[in-house]
């Protein structure tokens, strides 16, 4: 199996292009070599080499910053992914392509499923919600996995943030009114590789009764200040963390206040997902 990978550069694709090891011959492209913003380019990599799966672990993650470069954020998130997707079907490829919680408006009061209504609140989230669109339409045989609060220890996140500061700081302000999940980006290649290991086994006939919207999360809940708090207990920092509203650090994206996905879907069909905590220490001790 030829197995086209994006976004090698980014936390997932960093993870992935150590986890899809063993699937078959991995063609990892970064920026440098596939740019999703160039959408000739992406056409013209697909069709020239013509893989029998593509994993789209490229993206424009930039929340705050997308709402100054929207055009830039539809391009990557949405243009691109649909392109991949329509020539991808044309040579008879499959698809994994990664989503997001900020699809959704996080006005629900529990954790939301596949099928809930998308709302974002901000371009981030609709460029995303855009590219789930033009997959699901294209045709193409095709997983989207959504997951939240990505964090690990390769490329820029909450986690490596806060460690940051907690070497120069002796107290850190963080919001505490969002709930989510902070998934580790192993957790999220480890999973991807099992779920395509199985995809190998059953062939075109499992695509066609897997296919679909799954949520990639971590089990349990807590708020950005909660997963501070647990990055600085885990190791052994004396920085205080100081809960705030997230009125008190604006921000020129708005973020959902319910950033929780239901993962049953998922941990019913493939397999079951680790708890944040407990994956939050294994990243740290790794």
């Amino acid at each position: 199996m030829k197995i086209l990978l994006t976004g090698v550069d980014g936390q997932v694709g960093y993870e992935l292009l150590r986890c899809l090891q063993g699937l078959g011959e991995i063609v990892a492209c970064g920026r440098d070599r596939l740019d999703l913003a160039n959408l000739d380019q992406v056409r013209d990599c697909v069709r020239h080499l013509a893989p029998d799966l593509i994993v789209n672990a490229a993206a424009y993650t930039a929340v705050d910053r997308a709402e100054s470069e929207p055009e830039l954020a539809l391009r990557v998130n949405a243009q691109a992914p649909g392109v991949m997707a329509l020539v991808g079907r044309e040579v008879g490829a499959a698809l994994v392509h990664f989503s997001t919680d900020y699809v959704f408006d996080g006005a629900k009061d529990a954790p939301y499923v596949e099928g809930d209504r998308t709302a974002p609140l901000n371009v981030y989230g609709e460029t995303k919600m855009l590219g789930e669109q033009a997959i699901v339409s294209s045709g193409i045989p095709y997983l989207i996995l959504r997951t939240s609060w990505v964090y690990g220890m390769h490329g820029h996140n909450f986690l490596r943030t806060m460690l940051r500061l907690a070497d120069s700081q002796d107290a850190v302000r963080v919001v505490m009114d969002q709930i989510g999940a902070p998934t580790w980006s192993r957790t999220v290649a480890q999973t991807t590789a099992h779920i395509l290991a199985q995809a190998q086994v059953g062939g075109p006939r499992w695509w066609r009764e897997s296919r679909g919207i799954y949520h990639l999360a971590a089990g349990g809940e807590t708020s950005w200040a909660g997963f501070a708090q647990a990055i600085m207990e885990e190791t052994g920092s004396d920085c205080r963390v100081t809960p705030i509203a997230s009125v008190d650090y604006p921000q020129a994206a708005r973020r959902p206040h319910n950033s929780r996905l239901n993962t049953a879907k998922l941990t019913h069909r493939f397999c079951r997902l680790p708890d944040w905590r407990d994956a939050l220490a294994l990243c740290l001790r790794a």
